[in-house]
């Protein structure tokens, strides 16, 4: 008898350690898909935010189309090299836009009014000495293929949190407002053309093609979006 009750328990056991096991691989498969629906749910709604071409205005009965957006290639990436040298072991910072939202609204004989809202990609190379960086940028409203309506700087300020050299940060453009002639002048005769303030020297090297983007550390999604402050 005892022999018996013996095997009875060793059964139960058993049961017991395979049930728990299973539990556990369960358990891991579940944490598994919902780290995978996490990201692609992130994945989908920056693509969201970045690839739609709604605009981010409420949406009017406009007279036309909107002004074309668009990043100056001479002026769409940023990079500082201790004493000129352009090297990687020379990179102060770097900045590069990524990516353009924007959109408008206007009828009748009223002026264009428009919202940009700009991606950057900056990072803080081995020769930076401070965590804190100010980039600075311009926006400039053109007649398109034309002369220049108006330009404003604006003042980007960044700091790097420590232990990482990249950081994605979003500016929020309002304001932005392009008188017409008449109601029969669209927003196709215009552009709004975005670039960084940048030296001849950082000209020629984004013409030429060069490029250096700090690769090291983990790069860290703004967590809101907030409007530039206007320079004077």
């Amino acid at each position: 008898m005892r022999r018996i009750a013996t095997s009875v328990l060793c059964l139960a056991l058993a049961a017991s350690f395979v049930g728990s096991s299973a539990m556990a691989q369960n358990r891991r498969q579940d944490d598994a898909g919902r780290r995978q629906e996490e990201e692609a749910a992130a994945k989908k709604k920056r693509k969201e935010e970045w690839a739609s071409p709604r605009a981010p205005l409420a949406s009017l009965r406009n007279a036309g189309p909107c002004p074309y957006v668009k990043v100056l290639y001479d002026a769409g990436r940023y990079a500082e090299f201790e004493a000129g040298r352009e090297a990687m072991n020379a990179v102060a910072y770097t900045g590069e836009i990524e990516g353009l939202s924007a959109g408008c609204r206007y009828e009748g004989a009223d002026p264009i009014e428009m919202r940009v809202e700009v991606l950057f990609n900056l990072g803080r190379g081995p020769q930076a000495e401070e965590r804190r960086k100010t980039y600075r940028y311009w926006v400039a409203v053109t007649r398109r293929n034309n002369s220049v309506i108006a330009k404003e700087y604006f003042d980007l300020p960044v700091t790097f949190p420590a232990g990482q050299d990249r950081v994605m940060v979003t500016d929020l453009l309002e304001g932005i407002v392009i008188p017409r002639a008449d109601e029969k002048t669209s927003g196709s005769n215009f552009e709004v053309l975005i670039g960084f303030d940048v030296t001849p020297q950082m000209a020629e090297f984004n013409r030429d093609g060069k490029r250096f983007r700090v690769n090291a550390g983990q790069a860290t999604a703004a967590a809101t979006t907030t409007p530039s402050n206007q320079n004077q």
